[in-house]
Parts: structure tokens; sequence; C-alpha cells
């Protein structure tokens, strides 16, 4: 639904940052972070408006956060498409901890909720190349693509025509 703010390698944290966390539930306090986070990434999230919904929308959806020395450096909200799909609704993680890993720990929460819930497919969209020079978008979709991700589709108009949404699907084993 949001575009996704994330660039991590898989590496390990750096040793600036203490010791991270895997991902963890998130019970309360979600829009707040997710208000935090989005807004200290303006070359993804731009308009108000766009992070006020997404703070408001995830509120009641599962959320997953990485969090080093009690603050949350990243975040994933879900949301659930039955019977078999579920969307990474939003992704961010703080711009300190780019190329942390966080990135990914957060996708393996996100793949690990969807499996837990029976789902098939996991889901992200993001804004499609549009001709525009672009680098944080470029490594937004670089990272999908890293992760087994598959660009799907691109509607043209979801998001308005200035704003073509790319669509990925990543198919998911089952847990046995």
């Amino acid at each position: 639904m949001w575009d996704a703010a994330v660039s991590g390698s898989g590496s390990a944290p750096s040793d600036k940052h203490g010791q991270m966390s895997d991902a963890m539930e998130i019970t309360t306090d979600k829009g707040n972070i997710c208000r935090e986070i989005m807004s200290e990434l303006t070359e993804w999230f731009s308009e108000p408006g766009v992070i006020e919904a997404c703070a408001e929308a995830i509120e009641s959806q599962p959320m997953f956060g990485c969090v080093d020395r009690n603050k949350v450096a990243g975040f994933v909200a879900m949301r659930s498409h039955p019977p078999d799909a579920m969307e990474i609704l939003v992704i961010a993680t703080r711009r300190a901890y780019h190329r942390s890993g966080v990135g990914k720990r957060l996708l393996v929460a996100a793949e690990n909720c969807a499996r837990t819930a029976g789902c098939k497919i996991l889901t992200v969209k993001t804004l499609a190349p549009r001709g525009k020079n672009e680098p944080q978008y470029d490594a937004t979709r670089a990272f999908y693509d890293r992760n087994g991700f598959i660009r799907a589709e691109i509607f043209p108009t979801l998001w308005g025509e200035d704003h073509p949404c790319l669509f990925f699907v990543k198919p998911l084993e089952a847990i046995s």
C-alpha cells in the first residue's frame, strides 16, 4: 500500500549499534513508531497525509520491529488477504540502520507471519520505475529482487498517474 524504504544487505549490524534483536511483534504505539520512522525517510515518504494514513491503517494490523538499545530500528506491518496471501503494508528502517540487516530481519518476520497464517504468497507494492533519477527506489526494488520477490505487474494508475505501482510477489514454502 505504501512505498518501502529498506536497503538491508543481510549483514550484521555495525559496531556503532548495540545488540540488534531479531524482529519481534509490536503490539502498542504502532502509529507513533510508524510516524516517527517514516517522517525520517523523506526521500520515500514526503507527503504528511500518506504518513498519517499509514500510521492509522497499521494500528489494527500485525506489526514487527527490530529493536536496538530500546529503540525501534525498523518495522514491518502486514495485512492479510485470505485465503492465501499476506501483504507487506509498509516496511521502513531508520536511515542509521540502512544496510545493517534490519530490512532482511523484517522480511524474515513477515514471511514467518504469512506462513504461520497458512499463506502461500507474500506481496508488497512499491513505486515502479518512471524514468526519473530516483536511486532510493532503485535500491528498494533491488532489495526485493535480492530477497526472492518477483516483479509481477505494474499498475500505472493505482496510486495516480505520476506514481505507478510495482507489485511484487514471493511464493512461500509451507512450514513443516
